[in-house]
């Protein structure tokens, strides 16, 4: 990305995760309406896998990133000590604004360092899981139906939807299981 924010190192650690806010992984997805582009900003924890802050939003500015990610801590208020943040490098997640709720909820920051979605492969997959299982994909009348579609597919996905990876469990019931 090119703009003239500061860019923070990638710190996911490579060891397995063990609990639920030891890294939240960050992405903005596009969602096709009839009026026009809209933006699905998401913060899935990675041990977990549960959505837990997201926005659509109708432009890119911060706005939506920033819903999403007030969204995230007040679903997970005190329990948020060691976490880091993980997103790509976009002007969203490297904004004084972003970053300043970051660091005034002691949030270390990291990022992509080459720029590569298997760096953020966590959070490209949720957007690939939300668009192919539950049609987001497809082109919505306006940003009622897509904002309407978007809520029904994140409930289902943190609430309903079983994970190999969970033991088919799904992300809520892990997130509740697994305080850190």
């Amino acid at each position: 990305m090119y703009h003239h924010f500061h860019k923070w190192k990638n710190c996911v650690p490579d060891e397995p995760l063990t609990a639920r806010n030891q890294v939240w992984a960050s992405d903005i997805t596009y969602i096709r309406t009839l009026e026009g582009f809209a933006y699905l900003a998401l913060i899935t924890d990675m041990y977990s896998r549960k959505i837990v802050g997201w926005s659509l939003s109708r432009s890119l500015s911060i706005e939506g990133a920033m819903e999403a990610l007030t969204k995230a801590l007040k679903s997970n208020r005190g329990d948020m000590d060691g976490l880091i943040h993980h997103s790509d490098r976009g002007v969203q997640y490297c904004s004084h604004e972003y970053v300043k709720l970051l660091q005034k909820n002691g949030i270390k920051i990291s990022m992509t360092e080459v720029n590569h979605c298997y760096e953020n492969g966590l959070a490209e997959r949720v957007n690939g899981i939300l668009k192919d299982e539950f049609l987001l994909d497809t082109t919505f009348n306006n940003c009622g139906q897509a904002l309407s579609a978007c809520s029904c597919a994140i409930r289902t996905y943190n609430e309903l939807r079983p994970h190999w990876s969970l033991g088919l469990k799904t992300p809520s019931q892990v997130h509740k299981m697994h305080a850190a």
